[in-house]
């Protein structure tokens, strides 16, 4: 039995204001994007333990995905086959990825923090100077910015870089020969510097200070920066409000970084004293002190060929 026309007209009123709602809904909400950020142990391994960028992203129907890594250069690779598209890095390892090719595009930077990178030795070390090193075994990850950290501190010494016998290594492959005695002598940044500090004892026998600035850098790629300026940007500023939160409460910083990366505290305690805070945006002054470490890993033949580090820049810097 049918029901009453007035009945089936009540129906398809309903049902054409059902699928009016859901196209109005469909339409006022943003289109659905994913961040997907790598990180190294620091402020962005905070940052994803706090939650709070997946929150302020919520309102742009943006998710978040999170991949860690041991290091700058294998970073900067997953950016290169479209794995990532956000993370920290170094000063060098961008060098190495534009002269590969890599789509990278630079987004914020922080300011210069020579003293969380390092040259130790172990405690009982006959090598006193930076001269001593000379024909040593000295372990460092490749393109990571201890890289152009070693050869700044060697040509600083009169020391060539053909007088420094290099052993590429992870972090973690490293601190195993640095322990075993297999290397002479350890190239390595923060946390790790820390922690082979306070529980290896390993002695620093010369940190970055007068030598590089060290700056640390956050990237995207050119396309996703184009595309997703307004993700971007809050992204830098959660970085800026962590930041600015671990400059003014050290202690509670140390505290959930040793909870968070699995580390003794007194190791993050050392990090966190001497680590220098605050985020910039990127300027050509900045993009300059990039092209001397293009042009200096060009000159040794570390990379194939010369580039421009303003074509990594994104459109409008200063």
């Amino acid at each position: 039995m049918k029901p009453p026309a007035n009945s089936r007209r009540q129906l398809i009123k309903t049902a054409a204001a059902g699928v009016l709602l859901t196209s109005l809904s469909a339409w006022a909400q943003p289109p659905a994007r994913t961040l997907r950020v790598g990180h190294q142990k620091g402020i962005l391994s905070l940052l994803k333990g706090r939650g709070t960028l997946e929150k302020q992203l919520a309102a742009l129907n943006v998710s978040v995905k999170w991949t860690e890594f041991t290091a700058g250069p294998v970073q900067l690779e997953a950016l290169n086959v479209g794995s990532i598209d956000f993370g920290d890095v170094g000063e060098a390892p961008p060098i190495f990825a534009q002269a590969a090719g890599a789509p990278l595009a630079y987004v914020a930077a922080t300011v210069p923090r020579p003293a969380v990178e390092a040259v130790i030795v172990p405690k009982g070390s006959a090598i006193r100077t930076v001269a001593d090193l000379k024909g040593k075994k000295i372990a460092l990850n490749k393109g990571s910015n201890v890289h152009y950290f070693i050869v700044k501190l060697a040509e600083k010494h009169g020391l060539a870089y053909s007088d420094l016998n290099l052993v590429y290594l992870p972090p973690a492959d490293a601190r195993a020969a640095f322990e075993k005695g297999s290397v002479d002598a350890w190239v390595i940044w923060d946390p790790f510097l820390a922690a082979a500090q306070t529980t290896l004892e390993a002695r620093l026998l010369a940190d970055a200070t007068g030598v590089v600035g060290n700056r640390a850098y956050y990237f995207s790629s050119l396309d996703y920066v184009a595309k997703n300026a307004d993700v971007l940007k809050i992204v830098v500023e959660e970085i800026n409000r962590i930041d600015r939160w671990a400059e003014a409460n050290q202690g509670a910083y140390a505290t959930e970084l040793a909870a968070l990366l699995g580390l003794p505290r007194p190791a993050l305690d050392l990090f966190v004293g001497r680590t220098r805070y605050g985020t910039t945006p990127i300027t050509k002054a900045i993009l300059a002190e990039q092209q001397q470490i293009a042009d200096t890993f060009f000159a040794l033949k570390l990379i194939p060929k010369k580039i421009n580090v303003l074509d990594a820049a994104a459109a409008g810097i200063a």
